[in-house]
């Protein structure tokens, strides 16, 4: 069994991932800044990867801001290879996004883009795997959209998935051998409006949802189909209305 490594290991997706390797017999370590490892700072990095063969990064920045998503994946994955190079890690797997590889202007999607072609050219064999967005960041993207008593979203395609799933999806490629780029996305498609209107709906919130195709998403505007995922993509099967009573909001 192996020794994997988890950057960000305490966080929504990766003390999931902790626990399912854990579950299958491999050595896997919660790094995070709560553990002593800061991967933005390379605290803790060197001993932390020692006997490692796999490291898993599922961190993330803290700030959204354009300069700071940057600086932070840039840098953080620039300490994680360089530890990797001298530890002799024979896997890198990143979490990232599906649309990274299309055209849009979100500063985040750019940042993850950024990281990824680090990874890339490492020459340390890697596996990204590209997520569509999280269930769990329904009520974010509702609060953030919010005017009054209105939410104004666009009707562009999304195709959320559980983090639950996207932690399976991990920790399997994790297990694995290095599988370069592919897609996870949960089992169905609709318009962005539609998917904040049925979580708010089945929570009672008072608040109405409108279409409005001109409302950006994180603050850029975006294509129809940007955030779905390709054909070929791996599909896992928790729906909206499954995960919805397990999920109440955040008090």
């Amino acid at each position: 069994m192996a020794k994997i490594v988890v950057i960000g290991g305490t966080g929504l997706i990766g003390s999931k991932v902790v626990a399912k390797l854990r579950e299958h017999g491999h050595d896997a370590v919660a790094a995070s800044p709560n553990t002593g490892v800061n991967s933005l700072t390379g605290e803790g990095l060197a001993d932390a990867l020692v006997g490692a063969d796999t490291v898993v990064d599922v961190s993330n920045s803290p700030s959204f801001a354009a300069d700071d998503v940057l600086e932070f994946f840039t840098t953080s994955t620039r300490n994680l290879l360089a530890a990797e190079a001298v530890a002799g890690v024979t896997h890198h797997v990143a979490l990232t996004i599906v649309g990274t590889n299309r055209p849009q202007s979100i500063p985040y999607f750019a940042a993850k883009v950024a990281q990824e072609q680090l990874i890339r050219d490492s020459g340390i064999p890697y596996s990204l795997v590209h997520a569509t967005q999280f269930f769990e960041f329904v009520g974010s993207i509702a609060d953030i959209s919010t005017e009054g008593d209105t939410v104004s979203l666009p009707g562009a395609l999304i195709q959320p998935i559980a983090a639950e799933d996207v932690a399976t999806a991990v920790a399997r490629t994790a297990a694995g051998t290095p599988s370069g780029d592919f897609e996870i996305a949960g089992p169905e498609a609709f318009g962005m409006d539609e998917f904040a209107r049925r979580a708010l709906s089945f929570r009672h919130d008072p608040r109405t949802v409108v279409r409005d195709d001109s409302a950006p998403y994180y603050g850029a505007q975006i294509a129809e189909r940007t955030l779905i995922p390709i054909e070929g993509a791996r599909i896992f099967e928790t729906t909206l209305e499954e995960w919805l009573p397990l999920n109440p909001p955040r008090a």
